[in-house]
């Protein structure tokens, strides 16, 4: 499965003297170039399974190459580097270390799914995209994504009261992310709210923020739900090689 995307022959393996004479002859800059060894340091033979084993990535092994998803991505038309097809190459034959050099623009995947669209293998090219941004957060190799803050917010105030209040959710997402709490386009929003949404509607919403929502008879619901995430995060941990803290 060749690959042609990336070179093979990394910059920083190439080594240049500035002053070399060998017999009288001044090969100093590009003539005494040579090539350091390339070796992998980090093969890891589960990548693979690892990947498959979390939601998103189960039909990575059907991968044959076409790049029928790096020709489509609509972030890799803006930044060549964002390339499903080569990074789903590496996991299937064990480059973690190679992996881990494009760790931080994996996550720009907009999950427009014109990769899964494309696809005539139905791997799911985006889902693999999402197993691996999680893979990347579970490991430890990158902190958590803006996303994952916002999804983990959200998530807790279903389960915790079945309900959702919007300023709440935006409140805590701009704390968690270390952002300022006034916003330029959260103040507009604001003030459009004010100018074109009746009395009894904008009462309501400040009362929300004060006498949180709380779906009725949610305590069942709310256990069931806990306990289902527990198992499908151990679930994950175990997959990966993980301890309950996150630990291998």
């Amino acid at each position: 499965m060749p690959i042609h995307e990336k070179s093979l022959i990394r910059p920083e393996n190439l080594v240049t003297h500035d002053h070399l004479v060998i017999d009288g002859m001044d090969v100093s800059g590009h003539w005494s170039t040579f090539i350091e060894g390339r070796s992998i340091t980090d093969y890891n033979e589960n990548l693979q399974e690892e990947i498959a084993a979390l939601p998103g990535g189960e039909n990575i092994h059907r991968c044959w190459q076409c790049g029928s998803c790096t020709n489509a991505c609509t972030v890799n038309a803006i930044n060549p580097e964002f390339n499903p097809r080569y990074w789903i190459y590496l996991i299937r034959l064990g480059m973690e270390d190679e992996l881990l050099r494009d760790k931080d623009i994996i996550w720009q995947c907009v999950s427009c799914n014109k990769c899964t669209y494309a696809c005539p293998r139905d791997v799911a090219p985006e889902g693999v995209m999402k197993a691996t941004a999680h893979w990347l957060e579970l490991k430890g190799h990158t902190p958590k994504s803006p996303s994952t803050i916002f999804d983990e917010g959200f998530s807790a105030q279903v389960f915790q009261r079945g309900k959702i209040e919007d300023g709440l959710v935006l409140r805590n997402f701009l704390q968690d992310t270390g952002q300022p709490l006034r916003q330029p386009w959260l103040e507009t929003m604001i003030l459009g709210l004010i100018r074109r949404f009746p009395v009894f509607y904008l009462i309501r919403l400040g009362l929300s923020t004060v006498f949180r929502p709380k779906t009725r008879g949610w305590g069942r619901a709310r256990a069931a739900i806990n306990e289902y995430v527990h198992e499908v995060e151990a679930t994950n941990r175990k997959a990966l090689g993980l301890d309950a803290k996150g630990a291998e």
